[in-house]
């Protein structure tokens, strides 16, 4: 799903992200409310930022990528964490793109996400290539979700990976 996000584009640098685990919904400018086989998941929205909320029988996790006032907490490259009975993992990367390469690289995710059905992409009217793109998908027990944060006035995009399923024994 595509849509148009009406705000101010003000999280206006990749280096002003940050990460959290765990925080109450805040409030999203476009949601996505997905059952990926039991499942439930909603894609959220926060302007430049993203929220993902997830609930199932195994408990309810929460991440949130965006510029969040006295967070401490910077954007980091990787965590992995333990969430009851499952594993957490998320990695990010910040992707430094040309001005030609930058918009072609935004055309291509944003119609690789907006006809996806567990896809939801949100632009900001009037910045070209500015937009938040989020993906979700379920394989076997694993609920994983890619996001894509665009800075086109930097040439920087934000990937970001996470991966949420059951914990496998350690190998002696």
């Amino acid at each position: 799903m595509l849509t148009t996000l009406h705000t101010a584009y003000t999280d206006s640098r990749a280096a002003d992200l940050a990460w959290a685990l765990g925080r109450e919904p805040l409030p999203a400018l476009a949601v996505l409310d997905l059952d990926l086989d039991g499942a439930a998941v909603q894609l959220r929205l926060l302007g430049a930022s993203h929220q993902v909320l997830l609930e199932d029988e195994r408990g309810a996790c929460s991440e949130t990528v965006a510029c969040i006032p006295g967070s401490s907490t910077p954007l980091p490259l990787g965590v992995s964490t333990r969430l009851g009975e499952r594993e957490y993992e998320f990695a990010a990367r910040v992707e430094t793109l040309s001005h030609g390469s930058f918009a072609g690289r935004a055309q291509e995710l944003l119609a690789l996400v907006a006809d996806h059905p567990n896809g939801l992409a949100g632009i900001f009217p009037g910045i070209p290539n500015a937009f938040t793109a989020m993906l979700a998908q379920r394989d076997e027990d694993q609920v994983r979700w890619r996001t894509w944060h665009a800075y086109p006035q930097e040439g920087q995009l934000v990937v970001t990976r996470t991966r949420i399923g059951a914990r496998t024994p350690a190998v002696l």
